[in-house]
């Protein structure tokens, strides 16, 4: 892909960013700005373009983090970017531009709420099922396909089993969204598979420390993990 074929799909992962922000609010069916309930053992108070607080079962609000509207749109740009200079000559480009698009509100939406909407996922799952079955079908490698089932299968094993251990805080929001992006990474190939399962729990492990050395978050405030395994699969896509 040519250096403005990459700049193009920069912008237009900018303009996706932008507008994650409005659909995450619409999904979540607050108003931008609007307070909303969390599901994961107590309120959070956020807003689309302000902070994110988590507050633990009985414990008091403290912000974790403060996304805003313009690092959603850094972070889609660099997000499609990244994916054009590395897979520019794969045919299924614009299924993982689709599937990155998604992500980008999950990622607002479980960042506000801990939340992974169903209709979000569901729209990574199919709109990748459906888009990689009918690239292999074009240019017939059915191989990857396969390969592609695998990888959400072996996605969901491994994240269920996870969910499922004793004092796991792994939602199955996530495992479903795990499961989702299994076909992209199982495509993509099986290094790429492994660094994508892997990964998530490197990127979480650093954040959390992080935030417990700076005081931010106590051992039992809950977290989003959808953010990590989303910026988990986008990495072991780049880099493997």
């Amino acid at each position: 892909m040519s250096t403005a074929s990459v700049a193009g799909v920069t912008v237009l992962g900018a303009l996706a960013g932008w507008f994650a922000v409005p659909l995450a609010s619409h999904v979540l069916g607050v108003p931008p700005g609007g307070p909303v309930a969390g599901s994961a053992g107590g309120p959070v108070v956020g807003s689309a373009g302000g902070a994110v607080v988590g507050v633990p079962r009985g414990g008091s609000a403290r912000a974790v983090v403060r996304p805003r509207r313009v690092g959603v749109v850094v972070a889609g740009a660099v997000v499609f970017g990244g994916l054009a200079a590395g897979h520019g000559a794969d045919p299924a480009l614009p299924v993982l531009l689709l599937i990155s698009a998604a992500g980008l509100a999950l990622a607002v939406t479980d960042l506000i709420a801990l939340r992974l909407p169903d209709p979000l996922v569901g729209a990574v799952a199919i709109g990748g099922g459906l888009g990689l079955g009918g690239t292999a079908l074009v240019t017939g490698e059915a191989g990857r396909a396969a390969t592609a089932l695998t990888g959400a299968g072996l996605s969901l094993c491994a994240y269920l089993l996870l969910a499922l251990l004793p004092g796991a805080r792994l939602g199955f929001g996530d495992v479903k969204l795990a499961t989702a992006l299994g076909l992209p990474l199982g495509w993509l190939g099986w290094p790429t598979l492994r660094l994508g399962l892997l990964l998530p729990h490197v990127l979480a492990g650093v954040v959390v420390l992080a935030l417990l050395a700076a005081g931010r978050i106590r051992r039992d405030s809950p977290l989003p993990f959808g953010p990590a395994i989303l910026a988990g699969a986008w990495l072991a896509a780049v880099l493997a």
